[in-house]
């Protein structure tokens, strides 16, 4: 089979295709037939800096869509030919992947392989940041950093769906700005923020902040809430320091800081993560969210892929086509 490896970190141009051996999944897992990749930002990081790699040679990715190709021991609800989507913590960047059954979801009904690729990791991240670490209620404002993302597109969706007073969002170019504002946003802001989103607020801030950048935005988005407003902070895109907040930032005007990993709750509490996904998926099958898939690259040209999502100037979801799909769940134009 097909996979695709780094050897070494650097540039989208290490990511290398080799021929591998099929994987066999073991006890409480399942083998994939692959036919659709995920690509998130965390894989650039993993392929440049090491970002969750235990090792090399090291295979990419954290989600796909396909069809069960093989069940391991001790595996109850899933079964041979069956399509699902699945959360793993590297390796999905092949025509076969092994995942465990704990974080593979079979696919609700009316979501084909296409779309399945795109839920796995954004929609229940974006679902949790909103709501179950978020808390938001109706009336409440929020501000995204990264508006035009795969998460920031959903969350977006989501805020307004949940009745938000108002959402707005951060993006790092115009073009950017005019996507959000077709998915959810109210008001984008193009590159600084802080004194935007107070002019907005009439002063006030906002009191649900979401930040996947780390450094000096998340600093930002701090300074960016309203009294007893909540920080979410569920990424480090930035590279910058891990930050530190305490008593100085949060005590005057009760603020609460807050963070998320889908891959950390998927190792440590797998059961709400499967309740979050399925009330995330829901949302899709309800029509709630969309997630524009805006690029989609053969598992060959995932070097190319890593290219576009560097430039910082990609909106929605990008994916991989691997060899796992067929004329009848195939929806690409």
């Amino acid at each position: 089979m097909r996979a695709v490896e780094l050897l070494e970190y650097g540039g989208p141009e290490v990511l290398k295709v080799v021929e591998a051996e099929v994987p066999e999944p073991g006890p409480g897992q399942v083998s994939i037939d692959v036919a659709y990749v995920g690509v998130n930002f965390a894989d650039l990081k993993a392929r440049s800096e090491g970002y969750r790699v235990p090792s090399l040679p090291f295979r990419p990715g954290l989600e796909a869509s396909g069809r069960i190709r093989a069940v391991g021991a001790d595996v109850e609800g899933l079964a041979v030919g069956q399509e699902v989507a699945a959360l793993t913590e590297g390796g999905t960047y092949a025509d076969v992947t092994v995942a465990d059954a704990v974080t593979v979801f079979p696919l609700p009904e009316g979501v084909d392989l296409r779309t399945a690729a795109t839920l796995p990791t954004v929609v229940p991240t974006a679902y949790a940041l909103v709501h179950t670490v978020g808390r938001l209620q109706p009336g409440e404002t929020v501000l995204v950093q990264g508006a035009a993302g795969g998460i920031g597109t959903v969350a977006g969706q989501l805020a307004k769906a949940a009745g938000a007073g108002a959402v707005y969002g951060v993006v790092s170019a115009e073009p950017k700005a005019k996507y959000a504002l077709d998915h959810g946003y109210d008001e984008v802001f193009v590159g600084s923020f802080v004194d935007e989103v107070r002019a907005a607020t009439d002063g006030r801030g906002v009191n649900l902040a979401l930040d996947p950048v780390g450094g000096e935005t998340l600093r930002g988005s701090l300074a960016s809430l309203a009294p007893f407003g909540r920080l979410v902070s569920f990424g480090n895109a930035s590279s910058a320091e891990p930050w530190k907040v305490g008593q100085p930032e949060l005590y005057p005007t009760g603020l609460s800081v807050a963070g998320f990993s889908i891959l950390g709750l998927a190792q440590t509490a797998p059961a709400a993560l499967r309740t979050i996904a399925e009330k995330a998926f829901r949302t899709v099958v309800e029509g709630v969210v969309s997630l524009p898939v805006t690029a989609e690259f053969a598992l060959e040209d995932a070097a190319e892929a890593h290219r576009l999502m560097g430039t910082r100037s990609s909106t929605g979801k990008l994916l991989l086509r691997a060899g796992g799909d067929s004329p009848r769940s195939s929806s690409r134009p």
